[in-house]
């Protein structure tokens, strides 16, 4: 095989087009000077669109303080090692990247390259919450002496094993898809009474055999849990958005008629009190 020339120059520009992860070049000035494709697509906005608007907007509001020092140590001449931000997409959605960027002063502007990790961190607030609601339900049987079903311990015990290694994998697409479609579901029925396992094994076209089978492999807990967790996710997200003010109007999106059980679930999970937040 014949050796390449040492100064053979190579267009680099299929690999940049292809590559899944976020590849861009930017100004010290915060706006886009080039990116590939996997930066439209995880945003979910046009490259002209991206190329008109200042970089920092796209930053989740809780982030951009962060972000901005960040940016005004790289104009400085500092490069940047998995830094990990959030974006908000044109769709609203959230998105978590992790950046690795080197500043080039002499042009001023910044080579970056981001990781989208937004399933590992998914997979971390899983982890979270369920580990907490866990906790509860352990607290609850001690304090009751109801028999703990073999099931749920042996779930348990799968989570935390999971939740020591598996975080470190990286997550297959497949996965990340099924636990998408899961979740898709929930939170399309999250505050109907018709919300139960026989709903989301047929939206997944699983028998709800499968649909344990498969929720205990990628997270180790019962689809249960992972509905209630999702639930959770949905409370806070509704808070979070500032369109509602009373507990009634939270529990009811999540799926909860007790607004006292609700209430106290929240404080354990999150701990603050819902009206706190409201």
């Amino acid at each position: 095989m014949e050796k390449l020339k040492a100064n053979m120059v190579f267009d680099l520009e299929y690999f940049f087009a292809i590559t899944p992860d976020l590849l861009l070049i930017a100004g010290f000035d915060g706006f886009f000077k080039k990116i590939n494709p996997a930066v439209s697509k995880t945003l979910g906005y046009t490259d002209e669109e991206l190329f008109s608007m200042p970089i920092l907007s796209l930053v989740h509001p809780s982030d951009q303080e962060i972000t901005g020092h960040k940016n005004v140590s790289l104009s400085e001449g500092q490069s940047l090692l998995n830094f990990e931000n959030r974006y908000v997409t044109k769709e609203g959605t959230i998105v978590w990247l992790s950046w690795t960027s080197v500043p080039i002063m002499r042009d001023s502007l910044v080579f970056a390259i981001a990781k989208n990790i937004t399933y590992r961190k998914q997979l971390e607030e899983y982890d979270r919450i369920s580990s907490i609601l866990g906790m509860i339900d352990d607290d609850h049987h001690k304090r009751f002496k109801t028999p703990q079903k073999r099931e749920r311990s042996t779930a348990h015990h799968n989570h935390s094993v999971i939740g020591n290694s598996k975080k470190d994998e990286e997550p297959s697409q497949s996965d990340q898809f099924w636990l998408n479609s899961f979740e898709k579901i929930v939170r399309e029925n999250a505050g109907k009474t018709t919300l139960n396992l026989t709903l989301i094994s047929d939206g997944l076209a699983l028998s709800q055999r499968q649909l344990f089978r498969r929720v205990d492999q990628i997270l180790g807990i019962t689809p249960n849990k992972l509905v209630r967790v999702i639930r959770l996710q949905l409370a806070w997200e509704a808070i979070a958005s500032g369109k509602y003010r009373t507990i009634k109007e939270i529990s009811n999106i999540a799926g909860y008629n007790s607004r006292s059980h609700f209430s106290k679930l929240f404080m354990e999970v999150y701990g603050i009190h819902v009206s706190e937040l409201l």
